[in-house]
C-alpha cells in the first residue's frame, strides 16, 4: 500500500525535503486489532513536531496521522464490536487500559499512553491507504456524519469536549470565552458551549470574526487588538447589567497562553474557571497570583479525552448540532504543501485534510 513516510528529521521545516510516498506492507490485524481503508485523515500540529524531532524524538521511519476515518476491511479473531464494512474513526489516545487511571475512566492520564501517529512506530500512523488500530481505539461513525467530518473531529472535537464538558463542566447560562475561535479546537468549542446553553464570546483575527458568528458565537472580538480584553469586559458588563450584577467571564477556553494569560485571569468571574490545553504564543507565562486567590479562580489543565466523550460529540454531529469546519483538502502527494499551510496559519479556518486513497 502507499504511505506518506519520512526517515529523517528536518531542521528548517523543509517538509518537501523529507516527505515521500512509499510502498509499505499492508497491515495484518492482530487478534484484537481492526484494519480500515483510510478515506480521510486530518492534520495536527504534532505532525510538525514529529518532522522536527522536537520536543520528542519519534520513531523512524515514520508515518504521521492521528485522525483517520474509513471503512473496516479486516478484523482480528478476538474483535467483537466492529465488523468488516463498518465506518470507523480513530480515537488516537493509546492507553494501557489496566492502570488505575484507565480503569477509573481517565485514560488520558495513563502514564503509558501514546498518541497514535505521533509517538507510535516505526511506520504506524494514519497517512496511508490502510491503517490498523486496537479495537478499543476505533469508534463507529454515526449515520449522517461523513468521513471528512469524522476525521476532522477525531482529536479536535474530543479535546474541546473534554475541556468544556469533562473538565470545566459548563452549565446553561454561563458566559464562556473561547480564545482562538478560528482554530480547530476553537470551532468546536464555540459549538459545544452553545449546545449547553451558554453565552459565547469568541476571539480571532479581524478577517475571521464573521465566521465565528456564523458558527454560533454571540460576540466576536479581535484578540490582536491591544484593548481586546476591555472589549470583552464591556460585552460582559452589558450581559450582566439587566440583572444588576457585576459579573465576569465564567469559563475561559484557553490554548493561546503567552501575553494573553494575565488579561484572561483578570476577566474571570469570582469562582470562575480557565481550562487550558496549549500555549501557541508561548508557555512561559507569568501569573499574577492575586487574580487566583482573591477571586477563588480554578485553573484546569486538559489533554485529549475519553473514547466515550468522542462518541458523545459524534452523536451531536449526527443530530446536526455540531459540524466540522474544513479549511482545505489535499491529496497525499501534496502533503508538504498542506503542512506548510498549517504552519503559516494565514487565512486558515478549520481543519486541513489529506486523502490517502485519492
Amino acid at each position: 500500500m502507499r504511505a506518506l513516510v519520512y526517515d529523517r528529521y528536518t531542521d528548517d521545516d523543509d517538509f518537501a525535503g523529507i516527505l515521500c510516498i512509499r510502498d509499505v506492507p499492508s497491515p495484518v490485524p492482530g487478534p484484537s486489532e481492526v484494519v480500515f481503508k483510510v478515506r480521510a485523515a486530518a492534520l495536527n500540529y504534532d505532525d510538525i513536531w514529529g518532522m522536527r524531532g522536537r520536543p520528542l524524538k519519534i520513531p523512524l521511519p515514520h508515518i504521521s496521522g492521528t485522525d483517520a476515518a474509513g471503512d473496516v476491511i479486516a478484523v482480528g479473531s478476538d474483535v467483537k464490536s466492529v465488523k468488516v464494512g463498518d465506518r470507523v474513526v480513530s480515537h488516537g489516545n493509546l492507553s494501557c487500559r489496566v492502570c488505575s487511571a484507565c480503569t477509573g475512566g481517565r485514560e488520558y492520564d495513563c502514564r503509558r499512553r501514546a498518541i497514535w501517529g505521533f509517538e507510535t512506530g516505526p511506520l504506524w500512523g494514519g497517512y496511508c491507504e490502510e491503517a490498523h488500530l486496537p479495537e478499543v481505539n476505533t469508534v463507529r461513525i454515526p449515520d449522517g456524519v461523513s468521513y471528512d467530518d469524522a476525521a476532522a473531529a477525531s482529536m479536535t472535537l474530543l479535546t474541546s469536549w473534554h475541556m468544556l464538558v469533562g473538565r470545566a463542566q459548563i452549565r446553561p447560562g454561563q458566559v464562556v470565552l473561547i480564545m482562538g475561535g478560528s482554530s480547530g479546537v476553537g470551532n468546536y468549542g464555540i459549538q459545544i458551549a452553545k449546545l449547553f446553553g451558554c453565552t459565547v464570546i469568541a476571539t480571532a483575527s479581524p478577517d475571521k470574526l464573521d465566521r465565528l458568528l456564523d458558527l454560533g458565537a454571540d460576540y466576536a472580538v479581535d484578540h490582536r487588538a491591544d484593548d481586546w480584553h476591555r472589549q470583552v469586559r464591556k460585552i460582559v458588563g452589558g450581559i450582566a447589567k439587566p440583572y444588576g450584577d457585576e459579573r465576569g467571564v465564567d469559563v475561559i477556553f484557553e490554548h493561546i497562553g503567552g501575553s494573553h494569560w494575565n488579561r484572561e485571569l483578570a476577566l474571570l468571574n469570582y469562582g470562575g474557571t480557565v481550562v487550558t490545553t496549549g500555549a501557541t504564543t508561548g508557555y512561559d507565562a507569568g501569573t499574577d497570583l492575586r487574580h487566583i486567590f482573591f477571586k477563588g479562580i480554578n485553573i484546569l489543565g486538559s489533554t485529549q479525552g475519553t473514547r466515550a466523550e468522542l462518541e458523545r460529540g459524534l452523536y451531536w454531529m449526527s443530530q446536526g448540532r455540531i459540524r466540522s469546519v474544513i479549511d482545505s483538502v489535499y491529496p497525499l502527494e501534496q502533503a508538504a504543501e498542506a503542512h506548510e499551510r498549517m504552519l503559516r496559519g494565514s487565512g486558515m479556518f478549520g481543519k486541513i485534510l489529506l486523502r490517502p486513497g485519492a
